[in-house]
């Protein structure tokens, strides 16, 4: 009523030539609605074809998915972790590493000390030291650990923290104690928790008492808790302060007590950038702002807000900040104090000599670190507690929403696919606009042809159908063009689908080390090789001198000129060990200067994930006597044959492992290759140049009666060698053959090894199937 007919038909319409719909021969009822019922035949075959379209596209595209989700994502599931805990937390990741040095300015993490824990076979220990895994698995859900303090106790150490309750979502304080100057340390519990978040737990003595001060800035003010059973029951002493001071410590100084904290609820303050000043003649007040507060209210990248205890160092007095300007919590910066009384306060940066982690995701601190204390020991000797996170601030939530953007760009392009080959006739169907659902009131229609919003509702579903008209009109059938658009977006979506699964379900992308009884460990990489190999070399220490327990390079070089370690980009040490003849006996040479007991013996044309590698030394560390293999083999029949691992999986079992890929004991493994007793063995090796791993199995079965070798599938393994033409065994079935030689030799030498086969899948961790 009112309105002009409008009439979508041929390219002239607003909905194009395809989203067509008619008036009925009358020109319209009484009430000048347009009748569309003669269309609607149409119109519901061509949505049910396009409904069938989508439908098809979103379950293909779903399953492939599905199948991406299922075989190319790193799972990345700790063992031994409590079903509860280490959920994945918008806060991050953190945990706590510990660290050593001669000065608090030259700390090196726990691993370069050296030291070795038999009960946990770490050997050495590696940070971190305490992980939410370390409170989960000890009954106290946790997703992370941060805010890390000391107290000392005689020769025992006393660890404070934030730890975020999986359950209720909040900051509590956690506990733990060390009797080996922070190697190993005892989950005692929660010291302290509240109906509110608490964090940042400052513990000191004074008068006898030993006192903690948590940040509680949620609950509106600052409290004192003083020990009434150390370390496990405390009670509050005061409100220090009815203001929600954040990252708060005090310190004695030249006759009067200083407060430090900051203050982020007050109008025009920079949040992260804000540093105030008390002043005090006792810790429990009354408390008397500086002349100067603000005394810091500049950019977060600056180091105002507090980042941990802040210590003294030849008589002089430092102040630990953090650097939040990429993320919050980037790093620390250290500021010597030059002056401090109630009316002046100058200090400036000085450098701090921390080892830097430089393997991204896959170091625990790869991404930020933003507390430190450090203390002096017994022995003189410094010691440093820092947290870490290996992700940015508020990675869940990015990578959530990067793969909802890929989601839905997956489905601008299976529209565009169905425009391109005739499945979608238009983007917005007339039928579904509310200006056309068929007969409505004066009053609506009054309402309709005023209200701004409802014509551009009309004009943008007119366009964008026209559009839909317009780019099938230009993209022509049976064409190379419409061939090539059409394989790009499907090509396209088939990339966006991945990168959509792979933000919203794989995780942060961190291939994580695996903890045995709370203990993380490295090993020594060991690779043979010449200089025929050097693009194969290069590719395999960029790649694995990223894996997180990878502690140094070792590269047997046994033809050639050597390359130097600088040629590399590595993240770890490289070294080259250059021998005298090239002989593969050269792969288990005895090597004093490896500082590692766990070896891993990889060929440099295997190319695996980070992960496999992890799984692979946790099992091992599970089984150190034995040898941790990712390609099995059987030796088996009449006569003794060499097998692969599609016959052993055909027969269900294997007795040998390719030491070409293999974890083992490096002080028992290459002191048995290089025995007396071997030495036939490996004259053997010599003269066929080959079975240097044969050998290794044997002497290995020949040295227990229990099992003595493991297998651990890996999720992807690629031969490198394949791709750059320089594989040592061309002729599989000629290699083979040289083997099954070898079997019968060391059988006549050793014993047989036929009965030793291990069913695969005995092992109740799935990684053997």
């Amino acid at each position: 009523m009112g309105s002009s007919p409008i009439v979508a038909s041929g390219s002239s319409g607003g909905g194009g030539g395809w989203c067509r719909w008619r008036r009925n021969g009358s020109g319209g009822n009484k009430n000048g609605n347009f009748n569309i019922s003669n269309n609607n035949n149409y119109e519901g075959c061509v949505l049910s074809s396009t409904f069938a379209y989508f439908v098809f596209s979103f379950v293909v595209l779903g399953l492939i998915g599905n199948l991406y989700g299922r075989y190319m994502l790193i799972a990345n599931v700790r063992a031994g972790i409590n079903v509860v805990g280490c959920a994945e937390d918008n806060e991050g990741s953190w945990s706590i590493g510990v660290f050593f040095g001669d000065s608090p300015f030259s700390l090196k993490p726990i691993e370069s000390m050296n030291i070795w824990k038999d009960e946990s076979r770490a050997w050495p220990v590696a940070n971190p030291v305490i992980t939410c895994a370390s409170l989960s698995d000890a009954g106290f859900p946790s997703n992370f650990v941060a805010d890390p303090f000391l107290y000392k106790q005689g020769d025992i150490l006393y660890l404070f923290y934030e730890t975020k309750n999986s359950i209720t979502m909040q900051g509590d304080i956690g506990v733990s104690r060390s009797v080996d100057d922070g190697a190993t340390w005892q989950q005692l519990g929660i010291a302290l928790d509240e109906d509110w978040h608490l964090s940042y737990p400052y513990v000191f003595d004074y008068n006898g008492n030993i006192y903690m001060m948590p940040e509680s800035s949620s609950k509106g003010e600052l409290r004192l808790y003083r020990a009434v059973d150390f370390p496990l029951k405390w009670t509050k002493e005061k409100i220090i302060m009815k203001k929600p001071l954040i990252d708060s410590f005090i310190i004695p100084y030249e006759g009067k007590f200083y407060l430090f904290g900051s203050d982020h609820s007050g109008i025009g303050t920079k949040k992260n950038g804000q540093l105030e000043i008390w002043h005090s003649s006792s810790p429990l007040g009354p408390w008397k702002p500086h002349k100067k507060n603000p005394i810091y209210n500049k950019h977060e990248s600056m180091g105002a807000r507090n980042g941990g205890r802040p210590f003294v160092y030849n008589g002089n007095l430092y102040r630990i900040g953090q650097d939040c300007g990429d993320t919050y919590g980037r790093r620390t910066r250290v500021f010597k104090v030059e002056v401090l009384t109630t009316h002046e306060f100058e200090e400036f940066e000085v450098p701090i000599s921390v080892e830097e982690p430089i393997k991204g995701r896959n170091s625990w601190n790869g991404a930020r670190n933003h507390h430190l204390d450090v203390q002096q020991l017994s022995s003189g000797k410094w010691i440093g507690v820092m947290d870490g996170d290996r992700v940015p601030s508020g990675d869940p939530f990015r990578r959530f929403v990067l793969g909802c953007a890929s989601v839905f760009s997956v489905a601008i392009f299976v529209v565009l696919g169905g425009i391109i080959i005739g499945a979608v006739k238009c983007i917005v169907p007339v039928s579904w606009c509310f200006h056309n659902t068929g007969k409505r009131n004066d009053t609506f229609l009054t309402w309709e042809r005023s209200n701004l919003f409802s014509s551009k509702i009309r004009l943008f579903c007119s366009r964008l159908n026209r559009a839909t008209s317009t780019l099938h009109a230009r993209i022509r059938p049976n064409t190379c063009a419409r061939t090539f658009i059409l394989v790009l977006t499907i090509m396209v979506s088939l990339m966006l689908t991945c990168t959509g699964v792979n933000y919203i379900y794989g995780g942060s992308g961190a291939q994580e080390p695996y903890p045995l009884n709370g203990h993380y460990s490295q090993f020594t990489l060991l690779t043979m090789t010449y200089d025929a190999r050097m693009w194969n070399l290069k590719m395999y220490i960029k790649h694995y001198s990223r894996c997180s327990s990878v502690r140094e390079i070792v590269v047997i070089w046994n033809k050639g000129i050597p390359p130097k370690p600088t040629e590399f980009d590595s993240a770890v040490p490289v070294r080259i060990r250059v021998e005298k003849q090239n002989s593969l006996n050269n792969r288990f040479n005895v090597d004093p200067l490896i500082k590692t007991r766990a070896v891993l013996e990889l060929d440099d044309d295997i190319m695996m994930n980070c992960d496999d590698i992890e799984r692979g030394f946790l099992i091992w560390r599970k089984h150190p006597e034995r040898m941790v293999g990712f390609y099995p083999r059987l030796a088996y029949g009449h006569p003794l044959t060499y097998r692969g691992e599609k016959y052993a999986r055909k027969y269900n079992g294997y007795n040998m492992v390719l030491t070409g890929a293999a974890f083992m004991d490096s002080q028992v493994a290459f002191e048995r290759y290089w025995s007396k007793e071997a030495e036939e063995g490996r004259l053997f090796v010599d003269s066929f140049f080959n079975c240097e791993d044969v050998l290794m199995n044997y002497l290995y079965a020949n040295s227990s009666s229990d099992s003595v070798v493991e297998y651990v599938r890996p999720a992807l393994a690629i031969d490198t060698s394949k791709v750059s033409g320089v594989a040592i065994s061309r002729n599989t079935q000629a290699h083979y053959g040289v083997r099954s030689n070898c079997l019968k030799k060391f059988s006549e030498m050793y014993g047989s090894i036929t009965e030793r086969k291990l069913d695969f899948g005995r092992r109740k961790d799935g990684w053997d199937l």
